[in-house]
This record gives C-alpha cells, sequence and structure tokens, in this order.
C-alpha cells in the first residue's frame, strides 16, 4: 500500500471520528460528502495493479453519488426543515468520541487478527478504517434523535461496508455489478429518507424521532 492509500484512509478514519463530536448538521453533511469522495477513489489505491478504464469508470459514478448527488439530496431537505443542530443527543459528543475511539482500537486488533487469517496484513490499516467507520456509522444512527443525522450515519456505515468490501475483493473486478447494485439501493434508499424527514418535519414541526413515540392508534 501507498504513502497516497495510507492518507487517504486516515482522512476516512479522521472524518468518522469527527463525525461522532459534531453537533452541525450542515458540518456532518459536509463530511459525509468528503467522505464519500475519498471512499470512491480509495479501491483504485488498494489494486494489486494500475486500475483499469472499468475501474475508474466505476469510481468515477461512486464519486458523482457519494459526493455530490447524495449531499446535494441531504442539503434540499434541511432547507426544508428548520434546524441546524443535534441539540439533544441520547448520548454526548465528549462520550461519542470515547466510543469512536474504542471502535478504532477494537478495528486494529479485529483487522490485525482477519488480516493473519487472510495471509495478507498488507491490508490492515485499511481493514481498520472500513469496521472502524461501520462502527461509528451504526453509533450514529442509535444515539442520535434527528431523523436527518441518523441518514448520515446511515451512510456511513455504507460507506465502512464498501470499503470492507473493496479491501476483501480488490482482486476480483466482478464485484463491480453487485456494488452497481448496491449503489442504486442506497441512492433510493437517501431519497425515501428525505420523504420521510420532510413528512416527519411537517406533523411534528421537528426532526426529532423520539417524538413519534406519542402516536396512537
Amino acid at each position: 500500500m501507498n504513502s497516497g492509500a495510507d492518507i487517504i484512509l486516515v482522512v476516512i478514519l479522521l472524518i468518522s471520528l469527527l463525525s461522532l463530536a459534531s453537533s452541525r448538521i450542515v458540518a456532518l453533511v459536509k463530511l459525509m460528502a468528503l467522505q464519500g469522495a475519498l471512499v470512491s477513489f480509495a479501491p483504485l489505491t488498494l489494486l494489486p495493479d494500475a486500475p483499469n478504464g472499468v475501474a475508474i469508470s466505476f469510481a468515477a459514478v461512486m464519486l458523482t453519488v457519494k459526493a455530490v448527488l447524495i449531499p446535494w439530496l441531504l442539503a434540499l431537505a434541511l432547507t426544508k426543515v428548520a434546524i441546524k443542530n443535534e441539540t439533544e443527543p441520547i448520548i454526548g459528543y465528549h462520550a461519542s468520541l470515547a466510543a469512536g475511539l474504542v471502535f478504532m482500537l477494537f478495528s486494529v486488533h479485529l483487522s490485525g487478527k482477519l488480516g493473519l487469517m487472510l495471509s495478507d496484513s498488507h491490508h490492515t490499516l485499511a481493514l481498520s478504517t472500513a469496521f472502524t467507520t461501520m462502527a461509528c456509522g451504526l453509533f450514529l444512527m442509535m444515539s442520535r434523535t434527528k431523523a436527518i443525522t441518523q441518514v448520515i450515519g446511515y451512510l456511513m456505515l455504507e460507506n465502512g461496508i464498501y470499503l470492507t468490501g473493496a479491501t476483501l475483493t480488490r482482486q476480483n473486478h466482478g464485484h463491480y455489478i453487485v456494488e452497481f447494485g448496491i449503489l442504486l439501493d442506497l441512492l433510493v434508499a437517501v431519497m425515501l429518507m428525505g420523504i420521510i424527514v420532510n413528512n416527519i418535519s411537517r406533523a411534528f414541526d421537528d426532526m426529532d424521532t423520539t417524538q413519534m413515540e406519542n402516536l396512537r392508534d
């Protein structure tokens, strides 16, 4: 793995940790756009050979969707709701950041074991970054009350899943077909989530999903 790949992976990891400590939803959207761009091109740096036209084209499609289209949809949803910050998280920001550091340490340990099992410890950083990103995304979904923040957590979780798949199947170019299908599912899911966020805001004048507990038959 070259130094360029190391830098990309480290920045992806830092974005995951920063997202846990950020209360500004606009900042979270920007962080997800940057992480999406880096995740789109990270597989090119993990390939054992020079990337071919298929790999470059797929990375360009991923970049368009993850770093442009999806953030634009999230920004559009934000313009329709009167909220800028995650004011009442279930778990505080300092505790969330501490949890992220624990996830990172556990991911380094787990990826080291997995690298030995696969007889390939060269990509330990890639696996630990992917596992940490998945854990942080899932944690963000569970520890925040605003629907749009939970959507961002879902996107982070998907970034980690994609990076894991790209690391473990970097020698198999046939996985692009499966990943493209997942990408389309992700885009549709974000569009549906945007509609749901808008409907929640109209019904409750807020995006706090805990208010849905007040619904009765």
